[in-house]
């Protein structure tokens, strides 16, 4: 084959040799130079002295060119894109390839590559086309160009294709390596964060819950979103959920110190807003640069509300019975960690046959648009998501477009206060007796809760421990406290509840009374013979003790 016959006129080409013509030093050129910021002599002599200058680009050999190139080239040409040359380079990569056969039959790798159709849309479109990182049977990858280029010393007259390829295995190698480390951290911290979420939510009598989290996107930058749900005693449930802003190992570990204390606090049995503002103080002591948005709320099925503070998190949607939804907007301070702020508890109803939902950003905000629009048209799902909490969950994630490769965190939790009928409700009822005058308010909640207690048909021994359970706050109350006074008894399918509420906020404690004293024991007493026990101060003032027994094939309280 005479490859000198072949023209591959590559863009340019022409530009860049009339460029070298116009520039050529002449001799005359040169004398008219001399003077004053001429050419030094030097210089001169130098293009002078008869010394032959270098072959330009022109005068080159081009397939020895060619040959020498590391990179793999070769040249096609016509429909059927037949082999008019490979160089060295390729035929130590694939092998000879004989000229003038159809590449199909002679160049199997270019199929492999998957360049036959590249090189159809070169000759039709007459312009260059490049496919990166293309990884043959060898397992080396190549960058491949594919540029038109005119043949027309060939009896067809057809155009050509100039194919040239260069080895990027070590770049291929490195990118996966690098991508396999993004895969590593990130299944790291995906773990961390699920372990550091409850692997099982817990169970209120009254509320049924669900709760879902997705992580976001595909590198390791997932999110510090968490939720979770806190049985309080005495009927009560702590619901919460935060984001902890920022990506990566950093905001999922923060975010498992702040749940832990989340948990601690509860325990305390604090007010919402109380409860933020401990919150508030740790989250600046683990990372003053580290803040986050959390919502804490406190459901107790005797009042039918939940009573909530947010540091800077979303509102609150409560969907009722007749699927209107209702936004918890106020009131809202700012995030954790910001410090210098009184947070305010509020509260939005949340009675039988209601639903309520705690989500992040994740579920409702978009690039380019407003996040009132996605809150708007979470309410709008909502409206008309019905079933069990898992499928509200799972209705909400769906209507949002919550993908495998969503670019944010997600975090979901859904309870619901159902409305009880028939013999279910049964399993649910309340009692209450307003405790007036003396030392006869004592036995007259005696006789009142013996009778309660017969009348739900519990077993004599589970009734006489409530009479006793009773008697011993009723009395406790009546001593240290104040009134107004109020004694509450409250059944759920799982167990009986007995609370005592009065106007002074001075919590009991439990002590060892000496054997000589006359007072001391009536804590000690009900810490014995209940399940759990415990104390909190009301809102407006006062407190309230209570303490709970299992019922026969209920759950145990997983309050200390």
């Amino acid at each position: 084959m005479n490859f000198t016959r072949w023209s591959a006129r590559l863009p340019g080409t022409q530009r860049r040799a009339a460029a070298r013509t116009d520039h050529t030093i002449t001799p005359d050129r040169l004398g008219e130079s001399s003077g004053p910021g001429s050419v030094p002599a030097a210089r001169a002599e130098q293009l002078t002295d008869g010394t032959p200058c270098l072959p330009v680009v022109d005068d080159l050999p081009t397939r020895e060119v060619l040959d020498r190139i590391p990179a793999l080239v070769a040249l096609v040409h016509g429909a059927d894109h037949r082999i008019a040359y490979v160089n060295d380079a390729y035929t130590a990569a694939f092998g000879v390839r004989p000229e003038g056969t159809p590449a199909r039959d002679a160049a199997p790798e270019l199929d492999e590559l998957g360049l036959l159709p590249l090189l159809d849309q070169v000759l039709r479109s007459s312009k260059p086309r490049t496919v990166k990182s293309r990884k043959a049977h060898s397992g080396r990858s190549y960058t491949i160009t594919c540029t038109p280029v005119d043949v027309t010393a060939t009896p067809e007259g057809s155009g050509g294709v100039l194919i040239f390829a260069a080895d990027v295995t070590d770049h291929a190698e490195a990118a996966e390596r690098l991508r396999a480390s993004e895969r590593s951290q990130r299944e790291t911290a995906v773990t961390l964060q699920r372990s550091l979420l409850p692997q099982e939510l817990e169970e209120p009598d009254d509320l049924r819950v669900a709760a879902v989290y997705h992580p976001g996107g595909t590198e390791a930058a997932v999110g510090g979103d968490w939720y979770d749900v806190i049985t309080l005693g005495g009927g009560r449930t702590a619901l919460v959920i935060g984001d902890v802003m920022g990506r990566g190992v950093r905001a999922a570990a923060v975010m498992g110190q702040l749940r832990t204390a989340v948990r601690a606090y509860a325990r305390l049995d604090l007010p919402p807003h109380e409860v933020l503002q401990l919150l508030d103080g740790l989250a600046t002591e683990i990372d003053a640069n580290q803040i986050a948005t959390c919502v804490y709320a406190v459901h107790d099925p005797n009042e039918g509300k939940l009573v909530y503070a947010s540091a800077g998190h979303l509102p609150i949607l409560v969907r009722d019975e007749n699927g209107v939804v209702q936004r918890a907007d106020e009131p809202t301070g700012p995030p954790l960690g910001t410090g210098d702020w009184m947070h305010a508890s509020g509260s939005i109803p949340l009675t039988p046959g209601s639903t309520a939902v705690l989500y992040t950003d994740g579920l409702v905000e978009r690039r380019n648009e407003d996040l009132d629009e996605g809150i708007a048209a979470l309410e709008r799902a909502l409206a008309g998501a019905t079933g069990s909490p898992q499928v509200v969950c799972d209705r909400l994630v769906r209507s949002a477009g919550v993908t495998a490769d969503h670019d944010d965190d997600v975090a979901v939790l859904v309870l619901q206060h159902p409305a009880r009928t028939g013999p279910d409700s049964d399993l649910f009822r309340n009692a209450a007796l307003e405790l007036l005058g003396g030392i006869e308010a004592a036995p007259r909640a005696r006789a009142f809760a013996s009778g309660v207690l017969t009348s739900w048909r519990f077993p004599t021994e589970l009734h006489d421990l409530g009479v006793l359970a009773a008697s011993e706050l009723v009395a406790n109350s009546l001593q240290h406290g104040t009134p107004p006074m109020r004694l509450r008894l409250r059944r759920t399918d799982r167990r009986l509840i007995v609370e005592v509420t009065d106007g002074d906020d001075h919590l009991p404690l439990r002590r060892t009374a000496e054997p000589g004293d006359e007072s001391g024991r009536g804590i000690a007493i009900i810490a014995t013979v209940a399940t759990s026990w415990g104390s909190r101060r009301t809102p407006g003032g006062g407190k309230a003790v209570w303490c709970e027994f299992v019922l026969p094939g209920g759950k145990a309280s997983r309050v200390p």
